[in-house]
């Protein structure tokens, strides 16, 4: 589980720029780095919130140079960058700093060749040997790419104390993105691997949608705001909601998600994720461990869902072929790349039980799928009915003799349409008392005036 979306550096200051470093980033011919990675690293450089001393070394198998590469980042830049026009004096100020070795991740060579690179620039800028390894590779890489970082000696390990400022001295950090592992056992094995080269404190394993601002906003909104609070457990709370719906198919990425499913695709990681910042205690501090810590409480506290199927806890489906916002799709088990006999889900919904004391009694309702009718990430807190319904049979517009008054629900809006609104139950103008639905709400762009950052 990631115990923060970001990477600290040494010497950096809040809201500014991070110390000397090197980033290598692994698979840097890939979508990640081309669609998320080098936009976001331009995003820094266009917010001046990277180091002066900063250099990129991209590590893939195809054969390029750097001159290559820099051109090839800046036409993805162009193309998926969320601030754009690309500003010339920008890009040339982050391209300075952009390298690229080729090898393959099994060859030693590469690392050699990595290796020396990494001596080059940080001699030329004064970098130190701090340096960030970045996996956005495939997962069965990520072994091969830590043993060669260990046997090219290429991971240092001064964190603290009196070696720390030592000429020569440096450290390491290593990146890794979902997924982590398949299941418990190489999840283990994919652990004892990264420990043989890093220390724990040197792992940083990312969700990236932790890094969202919505989802960091549930944070903000839960413990900075002393009215909500004091409703947020089982005795005003009647139950849950978190609902990830995509309105596309798996598309070109029917191999990889054939062997993953809803379940690891989305429910294991983001899902999970989102589960324990609405149901943690208030932590100690702000600190990434003080946050983890009563993440992983949560996580400790879900009641087992037992091996056997249960409908009343878990369904799994699969979409067949029909129309979707007017087009025609395939089947899933139609798509390029899914086996002829799949059983993979492509939506998952669960009723889980957290057992404790904030909590015991009140359903979480996870829902996530693809090819549903809209794309929506949001989480619903539904409150309890009031004990004593004052306003039950009071008419209204639409209102029928026995129909229940709607609950107040809180909904965090994660994507798209960014924000928070609040269902309340008003009087409407006129002579009768009587009870009618009313939103409250903000939206990201009207009071912030911008779009929220990506994930990245």
């Amino acid at each position: 589980m990631a115990a923060d979306a970001t990477v600290k550096v040494e010497g950096e200051r809040p809201g500014g720029p991070a110390g000397p470093v090197t980033l290598v980033i692994f698979g840097a011919s890939g979508d990640l780095t081309k669609r998320k990675l080098l936009p976001a690293l331009y995003a820094l450089a266009h917010d001046r919130l990277l180091p002066e001393r900063f250099a990129i070394i991209g590590f893939a198998r195809r054969e390029k140079t750097s001159e290559a590469f820099r051109d090839e980042m800046r036409a993805d830049v162009e193309q998926f960058s969320r601030l754009r026009p690309v500003r010339a004096e920008v890009w040339d100020r982050l391209a300075r700093g952009l390298y690229y070795v080729t090898g393959p991740f099994e060859d030693s060579a590469g690392y050699e060749r990595l290796r020396d690179l990494l001596q080059e620039r940080e001699r030329d800028n004064g970098a130190g040997r701090n340096r960030v390894y970045y996996l956005a590779t495939p997962p069965e890489a990520y072994p091969v790419i830590v043993g060669g970082l260990g046997a090219a000696g290429l991971v240092t390990e001064a964190w603290d104390g009196p070696d720390e400022d030592a000429p020569g001295a440096g450290w390491s950090r290593i990146i890794v993105e979902k997924p982590f592992g398949r299941d418990l056992d190489t999840a283990r094995a994919l652990n004892a691997d990264l420990h043989r080269v890093f220390r724990e404190r040197q792992v940083y394993r990312i969700d990236h949608y932790l890094g969202k601002e919505t989802v960091q906003n549930i944070l903000t909104f839960r413990f900075g705001n002393s009215i909500f609070e004091p409703l947020w457990n089982r005795r005003y709370v009647d139950h849950v909601q978190l609902l990830v719906g995509e309105d596309l198919g798996v598309e070109s990425r029917g191999g990889y998600y054939d062997s993953a499913g809803a379940m690891r695709d989305m429910v294991q990681n983001h899902m999970l994720q989102l589960l324990s910042l609405v149901a943690m205690e208030p932590p100690a501090t702000f600190e990434a461990d003080a946050v983890r810590d009563e993440k992983v409480k949560v996580l400790r506290a879900i009641r087992p869902i037992p091996v056997e199927p249960d409908q009343d806890r878990t369904v799994r489906g699969q979409y067949v072929s029909g129309l979707l916002r007017g087009k025609k799709i395939a089947a899933y088990a139609d798509e390029p790349g899914v086996g002829e006999e799949t059983s993979t889900e492509t939506y998952a919904a669960l009723r889980l039980e957290i057992d404790n004391w904030r909590w015991a009694g009140v359903p979480f309702y996870l829902r996530t799928g693809k090819a549903l009718p809209k794309r929506v990430t949001e989480v619903t807190i539904q409150y309890r009915r009031p004990p004593l319904r004052l306003f039950e049979h009071a008419p209204h517009p639409g209102h029928q003799p026995g129909d229940e008054i709607e609950p107040n629900r809180l909904t965090l809006r994660i994507q798209p349409d960014e924000g928070i609104s609040l269902r309340v139950g008003l009087k409407p103008p006129g002579p009768r008392i009587s009870l009618v639905p009313a939103r409250l709400g903000f939206a990201y762009h009207e009071t912030f005036g911008a779009e929220p950052a990506e994930a990245y």
